[in-house]
């Protein structure tokens, strides 16, 4: 069975397909999917900026209740579409399952901010002039979504795209299939106009291309690698389209000489490997204190070398896969540069054989690495971090902002002024504190600094900035008597 693209409101075939295989075992195949023709692309963008229109229209009650379904089925049947993204993403079954009922509560968070949409009055600084502020929808919404959060990443986009009156056309990951169907026909059978919300399944380099390259397109929302998202916004200037982008990072996690490093080890151990480390919010850097360094290497490399790698479907597995041989190659590069460069590859960082035919690897740790190796400069989207030791608070912090990246950053330590002067020092968009660097809310902004992020802020109220646009309107009441 071949599984189709949604296009213009049709499930469509396309005029070819790919093959969707489970990493934990890649005998097993998932399904063949459908990849959408130009034609086809064309056609639904057509029919996108008609549906928008009506949508427009609807009530904001109407909105809410198409928002409030969508959500309400993902999260009842989190465990059913969480064995499926586990089983062809990699992921332990325990975060696939909570992904995609995470993804349910953005949708059910929209659907209440559908009702908060309360614009802005003023008098002008003319006599008998009134003026109204209000936001509008931006019109018809590009969607590329990445593989690694299938669900969750693209539901942060999508749902507020609805919320705010949008139309949407989504190309998600192709490594990602399945996923992006399961969501697609949850939205497809709400009330909502023939062709609002498009699945436009396809290769980056031709389906994607032309999507973004598209006049008919008002706005593009991307979370991928920093080339490809420069490369978007170069096509998307041609056409002045608004664009938002979240892209790569090298995140920070600093331990202080005070931090309970029982503590610190579980952060450290959670953000670099959760998600086999396939996180643009991973622990990719541990910036270590010398008072601590040697104890706290070694409880790290215990604690690395007691976790479970596995089929993503078994119990007990904390981790699973990554999602392709060419990402596993990529990351056994990496273990090779790293060692080259002169760092001591402590454990892990080798590929391992299990009973399953699939990319295992084990967590790989680093030590003796300093801030100007490649390793610590790449994003490698791996189950591998590196050690950085250093002197003191204030060499920690310079360490932690040395990047081209800013998305997220971490301080492990019992003192709140250190902890205050983090908080406000550390140039990324997101800062925790005895916390790890992975894991945030669907109701405050996200986004980071630098190559992470360019463009609006997402979530919560801030995404209102990208998915609206401002009118402002002038009323002369008139003479009164």
């Amino acid at each position: 069975m071949t599984h189709k693209n949604l296009i213009a409101g049709d499930w469509l075939d396309g005029e070819t397909s790919i093959e969707n295989r489970n990493p934990s075992d890649v005998t097993d195949l998932i399904g063949r999917y459908a990849q959408a023709s130009s034609e086809q692309l064309e056609a639904t963008l057509d029919q996108a900026r008609q549906a928008q229109r009506e949508w427009a229209a609807y009530g904001l009650e109407r909105k809410q209740a198409v928002l409030n379904a969508i959500g309400n089925e993902m999260m009842a049947r989190a465990e059913e579409l969480g064995h499926l993204l586990s089983r062809e993403e990699g992921k332990p079954l325990a975060e696939g399952k909570g992904e995609v009922y995470r993804a349910g509560q953005f949708f059910t968070y929209y659907a209440a901010e559908c009702l908060r949409q309360i614009g802005e009055n003023a008098d002008s600084v003319r006599d008998g002039i009134e003026i109204d502020v209000r936001r509008e929808p931006v019109g018809t919404v590009a969607i590329i979504s990445p593989w690694n959060f299938p669900t969750a990443t693209a539901s942060w986009k999508i749902a507020p795209a609805l919320c705010y009156g949008n139309a949407v056309v989504w190309k998600p990951a192709n490594v990602t299939p399945a996923s992006a169907v399961a969501l697609t026909e949850i939205i497809a059978k709400q009330d909502i106009p023939k062709g609002l919300f498009s699945l436009v399944m396809g290769a980056g380099g031709t389906i994607g291309q032309a999507l973004v390259e598209s006049p008919k397109i008002d706005a593009i929302s991307f979370t991928g690698s920093v080339p490809v998202g420069k490369g978007i916004a170069a096509a998307a200037i041609q056409n002045l389209t608004k664009v938002q982008m979240e892209m790569g990072s090298k995140n920070a996690l600093a331990v202080m000489d005070d931090a309970d490093l029982d503590l610190a080890v579980s952060l450290a151990l959670g953000g670099a490997f959760g998600g086999t480390g396939q996180k643009c919010t991973a622990s990719s850097r541990l910036v270590v204190h010398a008072g601590v360094h040697d104890a706290f290497v070694e409880k790290l490399i215990a604690g690395a070398l007691a976790m479970k790698v596995g089929h993503a479907l078994e119990d007990g597995t904390q981790i699973g896969p990554v999602v392709s041989q060419q990402q596993l190659d990529d990351n056994l590069a990496y273990v090779e540069l790293g060692k080259s460069e002169g760092a001591e590859l402590a454990c892990g960082g080798a590929r391992l054989t299990m009973p399953h035919d699939g990319f295992y690897m084990s967590p790989g740790v680093f030590l003796g690495t300093n801030n100007q190796m490649r390793i610590n400069r790449e994003e490698m989207f791996a189950p591998l971090t590196s050690v950085i030791k250093v002197d003191s608070y204030d060499e920690a912090l310079a360490v932690v902002n040395d990047t081209n990246f800013g998305l997220t950053s971490g301080i492990v330590t019992q003192s709140l002024a250190r902890a205050t002067h983090f908080r406000r020092n550390a140039r990324t968009g997101v800062v925790t504190v005895n916390l790890p660097t992975a894991g945030t809310d669907y109701h405050v902004p996200f986004g980071g600094r630098g190559d992470s992020s360019y463009g609006p802020r997402e979530q919560g109220k801030a995404a209102a900035e990208f998915y609206t646009t401002v009118k402002t309107a002038y009323i002369s009441a008139g003479d009164p008597s």
